[in-house]
């Protein structure tokens, strides 16, 4: 049985499509099935084999939106199913900006926080070799770019880490400048659901079309903040905000297995859909 849906009502960042363009990387991890669960809602099925499923992240910078210039990181903790497709779960959403954040949480029905994203750039030496002394000398070899990134959560007055996100590619812009290969551009589409929080307590779905150059690259390094406590125990079925927060800490920490770099990135976010919810059924095949 097919859900029945209907427009939900967008504000402040005027009418839909709306228009993100930047770039950013789309990492997906193996994430355990039963941290999934705990966001998850009861009426979806849970895509998963040996008890895993698809999550991840999308970490993405936007030089112009309906926000502005923004970062913004969204925790994906997996693929739930509802015939006929399958769609992402996003179970954190850290925003640079306050405009960002409200939309996301009103209209889109995303968990959203603000959040402070501190870069730090550095150069690591590639290992000496004969190979890569020739690289030098014909301008190609040298160092490795290296980008930090710290997410810290602003709550009032004060910041609270999420995690550190080490990058070894290049950004759009300066790999547009070098005349390196960015991939061919492809065009997709990412459907989502999300809603049933403080700020939007519908069943929402939403699609993300994606244009944009995309290439392989390396996994980011995803690093805990030190400020928590390694032996730090968990329940996957609770439901106070820190467990929450913690469990989409364990998200971005989980195995990466592909990640992608999406430059000259064009998406279109169309006002997502209210989903009948009684009309669900997650035992469909």
């Amino acid at each position: 049985m097919k859900a029945e849906e209907t427009k939900s009502i967008p504000s402040g960042y005027g009418k839909p499509p709306w228009v993100f363009k930047g770039s950013a990387l789309y990492q997906l991890n193996l994430v355990k099935a039963e941290i999934a669960r705990a966001f998850i809602p009861k009426e979806f099925r849970l895509v998963e084999a040996f008890g895993y499923t698809l999550g991840g992240f999308f970490l993405a910078n936007y030089s112009d939106s309906p926000a502005g210039t923004f970062d913004e990181l969204v925790v994906i903790g997996g693929i739930v199913w509802n015939p006929p497709t399958s769609c992402a779960w996003a179970t954190r959403v850290l925003v640079s900006s306050d405009e960002a954040c409200i939309h996301g949480r009103k209209d889109v029905g995303l968990p959203s926080y603000v959040a402070k994203f501190s870069k730090h750039f550095s150069a690591t030496p590639k290992p000496k070799s004969k190979f890569n002394t020739f690289l030098n000398m014909i301008g190609v070899g040298g160092s490795t770019n290296c980008m930090e990134i710290q997410v810290s959560e602003t709550k009032d007055t004060a910041a609270e880490d999420f995690c550190n996100i080490n990058l070894t590619t290049g950004d759009a812009v300066s790999e547009l400048n070098s005349g390196k290969w960015m991939g061919p551009t492809i065009k997709m589409s990412l459907p989502s659901y999300s809603g049933r929080t403080e700020h939007n307590p519908h069943l929402l779905k939403y699609s993300c079309q994606i244009e944009c150059r995309v290439k392989p690259t390396s996994p980011a390094k995803v690093l805990r903040p030190s400020s928590e406590q390694s032996d730090r125990t968990q329940d996957p079925d609770c439901e106070h905000s820190d467990d929450k927060r913690n469990l989409s800490i364990d998200v971005m920490l989980s195995k990466p297995i592909l990640a992608l770099q999406f430059n000259c990135l064009k998406m279109d976010v169309e006002s997502p859909l209210i989903v009948c919810h009684g009309l669900l059924n997650p035992t469909e095949k």
